[in-house]
């Protein structure tokens, strides 16, 4: 009793350890989104409405990266515990080729066809020339991201969530700044509008950037290297592949998945898309607590697991799926508290106004269904290598429930825009029995390391 005692113990100083690092980075990530829409509020509607849709494509690199850093976090993780730094750089060089080669695609279409990206999601012309200028900027901060958030994903893994979460100030701080500089036109700098979020965007990363090679050349352990990217190895290419490409496919699917909500409530209006731009910075706050201990917890699991200890990464699992049951149900709260002040703050019209108003309220319940799902896809299930079955699960709900569902109340049936927001966020809760019921398997709980990687 008193070890199980002194383990609970340790669990929770850990997780505390980990995860204050990086909730403050998604605090930072989050306040960014924030001051984007706070500045953009005064510049009008349409550059709000504009920016949101085109930072969908954002929205999917992100969880192209999210994935293939997934793939690369798992296996690092569990080498890390066996001090085995080789095969971490042979997987950090696996992991920036995938990550390149995507992103120099995606920035190469920014460049040159920006106007039919932006024209997905909506058809006002307005709309497509302030996104398109938005993107041809982003296409540089593309090219970076890809780099950096391999490179921080791996650091993340072995534990150096202090030093990400200095680099991610840094680059949010840099950031915010330069958002007030060029859509306001501070200190002689052109007035841009949302063009200049972009420059201030694609700046903040470059930096970023640096920091991460000043950072890899002082570091004793994990560095960012160009030459691990032609590094070779057989089995290590064969394990990234095999837990990586589920996870990136389960990111991918979700991620455009959900673009399309925003392609469906783009086609509905730019009053339906600037109060969803408002709802998505509010719902992001209000989830940053729960997703800071969900990948905290991730990392130990993955330490739990090498060790061979999977009776006791099953324990933890169940207190981690605890705490960030809690922590959602908090944010909640949060996104209720703040609704009077967000109403009193935002400058849209009348039906943009109503529309919000009522998607706050949806959101303060669906932060926990969407948390759930997180906690045990993207972080349980993950941490023992089990990436199929997120990739199962999110695929058939998001196109064959989710996305169908919405086009055919928005197109079909033609429902007023707030009951066809209110299908579209039932996705996560469908999820539920399937979700939960593989938890309770426990056949996640693995370990996923090699003892002979030459």
């Amino acid at each position: 009793m008193n070890d199980t005692n002194i383990n609970h113990n340790n669990f929770n100083r850990q997780l505390l350890k980990l995860s204050i690092p990086i909730i403050i980075q998604n605090l930072l990530s989050a306040a960014v989104s924030s001051c984007d829409v706070v500045m953009l509020n005064y510049v009008g509607q349409s550059s709000i409405s504009a920016v949101s849709l085109a930072a969908n494509y954002s929205n999917v690199l992100f969880m192209v990266y999210y994935g293939v850093g997934t793939g690369a976090s798992l296996l690092c993780a569990q080498y890390f515990g066996k001090k085995d730094l080789k095969a971490i750089h042979i997987i950090e060089g696996i992991a920036l080729r995938f990550s390149l080669v995507i992103s120099l695609l995606v920035a190469l279409i920014a460049f040159t066809m920006s106007d039919k990206m932006m024209q997905i999601f909506t058809s006002d012309p307005e709309l497509i020339r302030i996104g398109a200028s938005y993107l041809r900027i982003m296409g540089i901060t593309y090219l970076c991201w890809s780099i950096t958030e391999v490179y921080l994903s791996i650091l993340r893994s072995i534990g150096r969530v202090t030093v990400c979460m200095i680099l991610n100030l840094l680059a949010f701080v840099l950031n915010i700044i330069l958002n007030a500089v060029f859509i306001f036109g501070l200190f002689g700098a052109p007035k841009l509008g949302a063009a200049g979020v972009a420059i201030a965007t694609a700046s903040s990363r470059l930096v970023e950037l640096l920091g991460c090679f000043i950072i890899s050349f002082f570091s004793k352990d994990v560095r960012l290297n160009p030459r691990f990217i032609f590094v070779r190895s057989k089995s290590l290419l064969k394990d990234f592949i095999r837990l990586s490409l589920p996870a990136l496919g389960n990111d991918v699917s979700w991620g455009v998945g959900f673009a399309m909500y925003s392609v469906i409530l783009g086609h509905l209006g730019s009053d339906a898309v600037a109060a969803n731009s408002l709802v998505t910075v509010v719902r992001n706050i209000g989830s940053v607590f729960c997703y800071g201990i969900a990948s905290a917890g991730t990392i130990m699991l993955g330490k739990t697991m090498d060790e061979g200890k999977l009776a006791q990464s099953k324990e933890y699992a169940s207190r981690m799926l605890k705490a960030t049951v809690v922590a959602s149900i908090f944010g909640g709260l949060a996104v209720l508290a703040a609704s009077p002040l967000i109403m009193r703050f935002a400058s849209l019209n009348d039906t943009a106004m109503h529309y919000l108003k009522y998607m706050l309220l949806i959101n303060s319940y669906y932060i926990t269904g969407s948390a759930v799902n997180t906690a045990l896809i993207a972080g349980i299930f993950r941490a023992g290598g089990d990436t199929k079955f997120g990739l199962i699960c999110d695929t058939i709900d998001m196109w064959l429930y989710g996305v169908p569902l919405g086009f055919l109340a928005a197109f079909v049936l033609k429902l007023p825009v707030l009951w066809v927001y209110f299908l579209l966020c039932t996705d996560e809760f469908v999820k539920w029995p399937w979700v939960i019921g593989h938890y309770r398997k426990g056949e996640w709980a693995k370990n996923i390391t090699r003892d002979d990687i030459s």
